[in-house]
């Protein structure tokens, strides 16, 4: 493996199908469960590793946020990644840049509202990684829902010629969604969250078991989560991310939560098979995860 830093240089390493991985460091399983899948697809295998400022709205989170590069290369090396790419600020936000992207529509509910400039940040670091990079396909998780659907929508509309792939949510064996901010929680606040993915697998549940109202998913939802700090728990169309009445299309009752001052969010998607919702809970790790 080897490490870059700069657009220039990382591309003229390539070889073949070019597949990234963007992520903001601090690597967990999820992560390295997306690595080996994305590994499978491509010939060149390229992690990004770039904690994004203009992507906090808040900047205690931000310089919160953990970082650990050398752990990271380690697993990236562990994980037959080809080139690790670790760009300096400036090589990303050159000095007196005066461009943004914003992907207007399906960035303005859920996140939209509660974290101001998230997607603007968002769309516009990953636009970056796009044209500097050159990737044929990149890998998103489900984990972070409205993103996904937020960075298809730039693709079409902008016409990258990559291919985003879906990724699975990877979650802990008692169901709490991978993030490297759970790394923050105390282990009773670890505790207290996992009324999250609880309420979300009981209203995934009630889909299976024919239910179909969103008041009565997003209500199961609430009353799990009851006791924490609860910004939405939306039941919202997978596409376009705007909140639905019914369950009669894909979608994505999505949730986001405070807990002990750490700030999570989690969700189950429903996707469309013969007619019915067909709910997408994740992938649970057979043991406990080791690095979050």
């Amino acid at each position: 493996m080897e490490v870059t830093a700069t657009f220039a240089d990382t591309r003229e390493k390539y070889q073949g199908t070019v597949g990234l991985l963007p992520t903001l460091g601090f690597l967990h399983e999820g992560h390295l469960a997306l690595m080996d899948l994305l590994r499978e697809r491509c010939d060149t295998l390229v992690v990004s590793l770039f904690v994004n400022p203009t992507q906090f709205d808040d900047k205690d989170d931000f310089a919160a946020y953990p970082r650990d590069t050398e752990r990271d290369s380690g697993l990236a090396k562990e994980h037959d990644v080809d080139l690790l790419f670790v760009p300096e600020q400036d090589e990303v936000y050159p000095v007196g840049e005066t461009t943004i992207v914003e992907v207007g529509g399906v960035s303005q509910e859920m996140e939209g509202r509660y974290r101001a400039g998230h997607f603007t940040g968002v769309a516009t670091v990953v636009a970056k990684l796009f044209a500097g990079l050159q990737p044929d396909i990149a890998m998103f998780g489900r984990k972070d829902a409205q993103q996904l659907a937020v960075l298809k929508s730039m693709v079409r509309d902008l016409r990258f010629p990559v291919s985003v792939i879906d990724a699975p949510l990877v979650r802990e064996p008692d169901g709490l969604a991978l993030s490297s901010r759970n790394v923050r929680l105390s282990r009773m606040d670890r505790e207290r969250a996992l009324a999250i993915s609880r309420g979300l697998f009981q209203a995934a549940e009630q889909v299976d078991a024919g239910e179909r109202r969103g008041e009565r998913l997003e209500g199961t939802v609430r009353r799990s989560v009851k006791g924490l700090e609860v910004d939405y728990a939306t039941l919202a169309s997978q596409d376009t991310m705007v909140p639905i009445d019914e369950l009669d299309r894909p979608a994505v009752l999505a949730v986001a939560a405070h807990v002990g001052g750490v700030r999570l969010i989690d969700n189950v998607t429903f996707d469309w098979a013969d007619g019915r919702p067909v709910p997408d809970r994740g992938l649970l790790l057979a043991k406990p995860s080791r690095l979050t």
